[in-house]
């Protein structure tokens, strides 16, 4: 027997082995026979051995989902592989029968990147997590995909040095690399675009890749095209990243956290600005609106004021300390913002900043039963309070739930969504919302998404951001790379969507 599953395309059928009696379609408008079928499961359990094969529905659901908001597209195959070399031999067979390939890390994305549109195999990354080549005195690292940042960082404790990109998930640190993810620290630390050094990557076609050289970490290169940043941010669409070699930094001598609150939006936003512009060096800065503190404050057990208020934290000396919390509690009074509630040891910021990362658990407690949607627009830093203020007024305006944090040290900011899926009206009103906060953003000469991705969701978007002649130039680079479609397909680019 067979089962069939429908994709989004019209008349389109995906056919799910029980036995090898009849045909199967991988992808889109591609037949293989069902000996063709049982040949390449052959061979992907002569790679991976018995156990690192599975069909097994619950295992490909699991497979095909992520945080996000999109819906479950489990693939027709989960594979297991367990090196680099697995993964280019497993590559090369799917090249052969013109399968898609859907890497997996930790499944923690917020945009609905491993969904495999056009089933296909998914090739589940977990069995591949050793840290490898820890050069101290030169301030980096290599990792394998399974590897994420908790798990990095406490194999560094006690070297002294720490790995500072920090999404909230303790997600992998090559998927961080593949969506070019940022967080908390990115305003002093910069995103993973500014902490990849050298990508190990497998191609379509089993091709294995070194973006800058096998081998090679040097802190600055000029040395040909920069094929690392090509495939940071590339969401598996160009191809697998096996390793990620990553820069390190020095532990903090001191560090201190501290809360400020505001009795506008405007206060603490401008606040904000004005900290930058006074070249404090802060480790991070967040802004959480009144709804946001609120909904924390009832999750996490916490008791702060029900106001616009910035999370802060400061790292150096302790007299690089002094300084910069002196010229901070300035610009901050300047703004009428409150004296700071401090949190000076490990244990009190830890509940702080956990605070802030279970913002998006927060948020979803308001109302019970509901999902939650994370807008993650970027913009210039002087445009910042204009759209902060703009959106909270439309969110009030559409009568609906969206709690705002945000790293707003680099004008990246999340409207938290919280939406009842089974009222249509309510679906509509946030479809709507979101689509004006994002091209709100792109007036103002932002981005639609300033860490997320783009996935499924964004796409649309992507077009208006770019327009259409740099839209064909990364056209161009994923025939180049991937001439047969088959990384990730319908992810970032409209072309070839199921």
């Amino acid at each position: 027997m067979w089962l069939g599953r429908t994709c989004s395309a019209p008349g389109r059928l995906l056919l799910l082995p029980r036995c090898g009696s009849q045909r199967r379609n991988l992808t889109a408008g591609i037949s293989a026979s069902a000996a063709a079928v049982d040949g390449a499961l052959s061979a992907f359990r002569s790679i991976c051995g018995d156990e690192g094969v599975s069909l097994g529905e619950a295992v490909r659901e699991q497979h095909g989902r992520d945080e996000s908001v999109h819906r479950c597209r489990p693939p027709d195959v989960v594979v297991f592989p367990r090196c680099v070399e697995e993964v280019s031999a497993l590559a090369k067979i799917c090249y052969k029968h013109n399968f898609p390939i859907i890497p997996f890390g930790t499944g923690t994305g917020l945009e609905g990147g491993v969904g495999a549109l056009r089933g296909g195999v998914c090739f589940s990354l977990r069995n591949i997590d050793q840290i490898l080549d820890l050069h101290p005195e030169d301030f980096d690292v290599t990792v394998e995909p399974a590897v994420t940042r908790k798990t990095l960082n406490a194999y560094l404790r006690d070297t002294g040095l720490w790995f500072p990109v920090d999404p909230g998930a303790d997600a992998s640190l090559c998927g961080m690399a593949a969506t070019s993810a940022s967080g908390t620290n990115a305003v002093r630390y910069g995103t993973m675009r500014e902490n990849v050094i050298n990508l190990e990557v497998v191609l379509a076609d089993g091709t294995v890749v070194h973006t800058a050289g096998r081998g090679r970490r040097p802190r600055k290169t000029s040395a040909g095209y920069n094929l690392t940043n090509l495939f940071v941010g590339s969401e598996g669409t160009l191809g697998i990243i096996t390793k990620t070699t990553l820069r390190l930094y020095g532990i903090p001598e001191a560090t201190v956290s501290a809360v400020c609150s505001f009795s506008s939006v405007q206060a603490a936003v401008d606040s904000t600005v004005q900290i930058l512009q006074a070249g404090v060096p802060i480790a991070r800065i967040e802004f959480l609106d009144d709804v946001m503190v609120d909904a924390c404050n009832r999750f996490s057990s916490l008791s702060y004021p029900v106001m616009p208020t910035l999370f802060l934290e400061f790292h150096g000396s302790e007299r690089s300390l002094e300084e910069q919390v002196n010229i901070t509690e300035e610009i901050t009074q300047s703004n009428e913002g409150s004296d700071f509630q401090w949190a000076r040891d490990a244990e009190t910021r830890g509940r702080l900043w956990r605070a802030r990362h279970d913002a998006w658990y927060a948020a979803q407690a308001l109302r019970p039963g509901c999902k939650a949607y994370s807008t993650d627009v970027c913009v210039p830093l002087s445009r910042l309070p204009q759209i902060i203020v703009e959106t909270k007024e439309d969110l009030m305006e559409s009568r609906l739930t969206g709690p705002i944090a945000g790293h707003v040290g680099d004008g990246n900011f999340h409207c938290l969504m919280v939406v009842d899926p089974s009222d249509p009206d309510e679906l509509h009103r946030v479809h709507l919302f979101t689509e004006r906060l994002a091209r709100r953003a792109l007036a103002m000469d932002g981005t639609c998404t300033g860490e997320h991705g783009v996935g499924l969701g964004k796409r649309r978007l992507l077009c208006e951001e770019l327009g259409p002649s740099g839209i064909q130039a990364m056209q161009k680079l994923k025939n180049a790379l991937d001439p047969k479609s088959l990384m990730n397909p319908g992810k970032i680019l409209l072309q070839g969507e199921s």
